[in-house]
């Protein structure tokens, strides 16, 4: 004691726990204490009546303190995080590996015009260009590096449903789909004009994606786009000439999603009659149907190969499958609540439970760390495939109403052409026609944007 308190703050603390024993009733214990420090008859009532109830202040004021430090320590913390997140050097060290890159609040930009609820948004492969469709019939293209809007893009005549980037020989067009039974296709290169539109479809077009050119025997050559509908069927559209060129049924209800594997071998479609399905493209037959969910799938992801080695030790095979292999494992994620992975022969290989609501939107980690997830309870949820699918981070409020869509901007390879055509998975292809490595850390790009009820475009970025 004598090492911390003077003589003075020693005699002090003595009269104030001498003061506490004898108003708590303990006068033997008082008694005996004075008696040891020689605490004589100075210490009259009215001493006592001076230092009663000290000992009980100081010890609440240094809890109260204990916990104010606590806060601003945790304050601190967050404001360090932030700082150090915009410093150069930080930014570097953060660079150099984007691999373990995940977004975090608050976003980069709220990207704010559109007056309806948001429902599908997507990223043009080469150029910072992030378009985003609407129940108000609109489309808008926003520059996502600067937060700006670039232009409204108007013709169809209902909720525009979902909108993707690609096209053939290179050349990138967007798509988009809507309530109104139509496929639209724009051309940025020319001030988005509407160059094509595709009827064919009985109901409301859910979903469209670009099918990829990819391995050999792939059926495309990067002119053909797959759509899902709400009149129960797939359509493959050869966009040269606006000709559907196939028509898959199998579902028995609404199909709310669609996506090709990176090489357009493969067609993943799910929806209302609770299965997620597995096509081959170039035939329309179906290779496998996926059991499981107890409610409507609304999103699928065809997980990329960079995830294979991760996704294997998951299912509990001695080794992934090759790179070159397509449609190995899948994920689908469900008004149930929750997410599930499969291997392609459908076995379920893992459920994640953490949302509280509706699952809406998938998009695995270009990393191949990671699977990313959205959904109604306002949430972005991080999955990590090397911890059993470990939830590892949560956004909560990412949007201020239910979160409808999510999407990775595409990895971009350094030495790109300009008029590159980008794959499923978002990797750029090169001058050569090959694709870069799966993966590589250099070419990822941290960025990341959903799309809100909330009327609201929020980009995510590092």
């Amino acid at each position: 004691m004598s090492q911390l308190l003077t003589s003075r703050q020693a005699e002090e603390l003595h009269k104030a726990i001498i003061a506490y024993l004898s108003s708590s009733n303990l006068p033997n214990t008082a008694a005996s204490l004075r008696q040891e420090l020689n605490i004589g008859d100075s210490f009259d009532d009215a001493t006592q009546k001076k230092y009663e109830g000290l000992l009980e202040k100081k010890w609440t004021s240094v809890v109260r303190l204990q916990k104010k430090i606590m806060d601003l320590e945790s304050r601190n913390q967050s404001l360090q995080n932030e700082l150090d997140s915009t410093t150069p050097t930080s930014l570097l060290r953060r660079n150099q590996d984007p691999t373990s890159w995940l977004p975090r609040s608050p976003a980069r930009h709220t990207l704010q015009s559109h007056r309806q609820p948001i429902t599908c948004v997507a990223f043009h492969p080469i150029f910072s260009s992030l378009a985003s469709g609407s129940e108000d019939t609109t489309i808008k293209i926003w520059d996502w590096e600067l937060g700006e809007l670039e232009r409204t893009v108007k013709g169809h005549t209902k909720g525009v449903l979902d909108v993707d980037f690609g096209g053939p020989r290179g050349g990138t067009l967007l798509a988009s789909c809507s309530s109104d039974l139509t496929i639209k296709l724009w051309d940025p290169s020319d001030d988005y004009k509407n160059i094509r539109t595709l009827p064919g479809h009985d109901h409301s077009v859910s979903a469209i994606r670009f099918i990829p050119s990819g391995a050999a025997g792939s059926p495309s050559s990067g002119n053909l786009l797959v759509s899902a509908s709400r009149d129960k069927t797939l359509r493959i559209w050869d966009v040269t000439t606006g000709y559907c060129v196939k028509t898959i049924r199998g579902h028995s209800d609404w199909v709310r999603d669609v996506m090709p594997s990176f090489d357009g071998r493969w067609l993943l479609s799910a929806g209302n009659d609770q299965t997620a399905r597995l096509w081959d493209a170039s035939s329309g037959e179906p290779r496998c149907t996926f059991l499981g969910h107890e409610h409507v799938i609304e999103c699928v992801a065809l997980a990329p190969p960079v995830t294979y080695p991760h996704l294997s030790s998951l299912a509990g095979l001695k080794k992934p499958p090759p790179a070159s292999s397509s449609a190995e494992f899948i994920a689908t994620g469900s008004r149930d609540k929750t997410i599930k992975l499969w291997d392609g022969r459908g076995t379920l290989i893992k459920t994640l439970v953490g949302h509280d609501n509706w699952v809406r939107g998938l998009v695995f980690h270009p990393g191949g760390k990671y699977l990313l997830s959205a959904g109604d309870d306002k949430t972005i949820r991080c999955w990590d495939l090397m911890q059993e699918g470990k939830c590892v981070k949560t956004i909560e409020d990412a949007h201020g109403h239910f979160v409808s869509c999510i999407r990775w901007a595409p990895s971009v390879i350094k030495d790109a052409p300009v008029n590159g055509a980008g794959d499923a998975n978002g990797a750029v292809l090169n001058g050569t026609g090959k694709k870069d490595e799966p993966g590589g850390k250099a070419n990822i790009r941290c960025v990341i944007a959903t799309g809100s009820v909330d009327l609201n475009v929020r980009v995510f970025a590092s």
